[in-house]
């Protein structure tokens, strides 16, 4: 299933996407318009019940939401791509960089509070320096808790994928060395169009990630070209502390962000960033 977070007439529902309409699960009989509940309490054979039995919306009729309301930060994964990593080191934006290929995840968070939908605009005016920049990235949703898994065992625990804008406002990471600041101001993590879920797209490696700006193909990268995979992920950060339902791991971005030009091409007002990833669809936002 592809599921969605949406708003409907004064309300907001979780639903399935079917061609070019909403199937609302929640009336349908999942009982939640909060899919962190839903992912914590999920049931396939539920889930197809409710999709006989909901309210069908047109899409168009619709607003996608953020597809979760995160309860905790969001986890995200630095020079997770071998050809980004050369160009983030190149750029000499790293104030914390040790190595350009790192040994083990580069692991740091982005406020819930960054977390946009769809369509919403990413706001310059967060970034008071000036360097907005984009970063494509594939999403590992979490389903069931996870607490020193194994290789062997960690996909088990994941629900589904989405798609992450890991928008960073390069100075400021730069300048605070630890990137949380830098990856945190406020619509800088838009997050969507939906969740696709495990049983849907059981290969994610088989996808590729593509970002255009304004039209213009910027970053086009094979998921399976991760240098630290989805299982890898889940092993290092379970070994200290618990994965939860509804947790996100944003796991990293490709070349062609906008450091990685010269001079460098950040966001500016009237742009339009749109990240597709076979299987899951395409995250649009304007800038403003």
């Amino acid at each position: 299933m592809r599921l969605v977070t949406y708003w409907f007439e004064g309300e907001a529902a979780v639903g399935a996407i079917e061609g070019d309409e909403i199937v609302d699960l929640s009336s349908g009989g999942l009982g939640s318009a909060d899919m962190v509940n839903v992912i914590a309490d999920w049931s396939l054979d539920s889930a197809m019940q409710a999709s006989r039995e909901g309210q069908r919306v047109p899409l168009s009729a619709a607003r996608l939401l953020a597809p979760l309301r995160m309860r905790k930060n969001v986890f995200a994964v630095g020079r997770n791509y071998r050809d980004h990593a050369k160009e983030f080191s190149d750029s000499g934006f790293d104030a914390s960089e040790k190595q350009m290929i790192p040994d083990n995840p580069v692991v740091f968070t982005k406020a819930p509070t960054s977390v946009i939908g769809p369509n919403d605009p990413i706001t310059l005016a967060n970034d008071p320096t000036g360097t907005t920049d984009y970063e494509g990235e594939m999403a590992v949703v979490i389903g069931r808790a996870a607490k020193n898994v194994s290789r062997e065992d960690a996909l088990s625990h994941v629900f589904g994928w989405t798609i992450v804008n890991d928008v960073t406002a390069r100075d400021l990471q730069k300048r605070h060395v630890q990137w949380f600041i830098g990856k945190s101001p406020d619509t800088f993590c838009p997050m969507g169009p939906c969740i696709t879920t495990r049983d849907e797209l059981p290969d994610i490696t088989s996808s590729w990630m593509r970002t255009h700006v304004n039209g213009e193909l910027r970053q086009e990268a094979p998921i399976s070209a991760l240098i630290f995979d989805t299982e890898s992920l889940i092993v290092t950060l379970s070994q200290v502390l618990t994965l939860e339902p509804g947790d996100v791991i944003a796991t990293g971005t490709g070349l062609g962000v906008g450091i990685g030009f010269d001079p460098p091409r950040y966001l500016a007002r009237g742009d339009v960033v749109e990240i597709s990833i076979d299987g899951i669809g395409t995250l649009r936002n304007p800038v403003e």
